[in-house]
This record gives C-alpha cells, sequence and structure tokens, in this order.
C-alpha cells in the first residue's frame, strides 16, 4: 500500500509534529498539492470543523487519504474561550505572541487555582472513498504567569504542564510528541491506519 496522505494544513509547526510521529508515512501539506483556495471553518466544534478541512481537500484531491485537524486552547477562567476560535483569536494575521501577551495580562491577577486549561485536538481520517474516522486528544494544564520557550508554536510558551513542570514551548519536540494533544489523537488514528482501514475503503 501507498503510505502517502495529505495533512490539511498549511500550518508548518503542525506539519512537523505529524511528519515526527509518522515516519513511516509521507505527509503532504496543502503548499505542497498547491492548494490555494480557502477553507471556511464554520462548525461549532473542532470535530465539525476538522471534517470540513478534510472534506474540503478531499473534493480538491480526490483519490488520496486525507488527515485533517482542527485543535486550540481552552481557558477555564474565559469559559473555554479561545476554543474553535484560537486561530483566529483577535485577528487571524495577528502573531501569537500578541496572543500569549494579551491572555497573559487579562489574566495577571487570577490565582493559580482558577488557571486551569487544556489543549483539545480534533482529528479526521478520511479513506480515498470518503468514509472517515474521527479521535480527540486532551492536554490538561494551565495558564502560565509568564512566556516562556521558544519551542513549539501558537499558545504552547504560555501552556503549563504541571507534571512535566515546564510549558510546551519549553519542552524537547520528542517530549511533547509523546504527551501532546495532537499526539494523543493521532496515536488513535494511527492504530486505525495501521489496520487495513485504507485498503479496506479504498
Amino acid at each position: 500500500m501507498d503510505k502517502t496522505l495529505i495533512f490539511a494544513t498549511t500550518n508548518q509547526g503542525k506539519a512537523r509534529e505529524v511528519r515526527a510521529m509518522m515516519p513511516d508515512w509521507e505527509v503532504l501539506t496543502l503548499d505542497d498539492i498547491g492548494f490555494l483556495g480557502e477553507i471556511v471553518e464554520g462548525g461549532s466544534t473542532f470535530e465539525e470543523n476538522a471534517l470540513i478541512k478534510a472534506e474540503t481537500i478531499y473534493g480538491f484531491n480526490e483519490g488520496m487519504p486525507v488527515l485533517a485537524d482542527d485543535s486550540g486552547l481552552c481557558i477555564d477562567y474565559l469559559d473555554g474561550k479561545p476554543g474553535v476560535f484560537s486561530s483566529r483569536y483577535l485577528g487571524e494575521d495577528t502573531p501569537y505572541y500578541k496572543k500569549n501577551k494579551h491572555i497573559l495580562e487579562m489574566m495577571k491577577d487570577v490565582p493559580e487555582e482558577q488557571r486551569g486549561a487544556h489543549f483539545t485536538c480534533a482529528m479526521v481520517l478520511l479513506a480515498p472513498n470518503g468514509v472517515h474516522k474521527s479521535a480527540i486528544g486532551v492536554l490538561e494544564g494551565r495558564i502560565a504567569r509568564r512566556i516562556a520557550g521558544d519551542g513549539g508554536f501558537g499558545y504552547d510558551p504560555i501552556f503549563f504542564v504541571p507534571e512535566a513542570a515546564c510549558t510546551t514551548a519549553q519542552m524537547p519536540a520528542y517530549e511533547k510528541n509523546k504527551i501532546s494533544h495532537r499526539a494523543r489523537a493521532l496515536q488513535k488514528l494511527k492504530d486505525i491506519l495501521d489496520s487495513d482501514f485504507i485498503e479496506q475503503n479504498l
């Protein structure tokens, strides 16, 4: 079986993580397949948005498996925000260091016991015949007091994982790829990929 799939993203940080976790697969991004269209993420949940992405790219490049995810930071103190709007929070073109500084400023007086947060990732695998499977991964933590670390991307510099005693931006990539929300969702789908799911749904 040809172990090539399309990962429906232009985010090179996400692509690096998925490629590192799927060394036996050739993972193509939207840049690799020349997709220049727009994907309208109109879903109300991470899973709905992931499926929208997968189906859009499946329509563009029918015949190849498609992997898509939608993920975000959910902060307890902010009633779960930014949530599904994480990438669009304060504007899609706003650099994440500004988003992170804004969140820290809003929460500067919030005590530790109210700083709970979690990363959620919904991931969808769409087989060549259009049948799909989905998985959810969650990483619990809290909002740090300051920006720390230069690894990862997005909200990683302000997401503190108590068990690791550091932010996800301070973790070596191989450590983050063991525990991240994306890793947990992808591992569930890897088990499906390693079965005969694709061959059964060509």
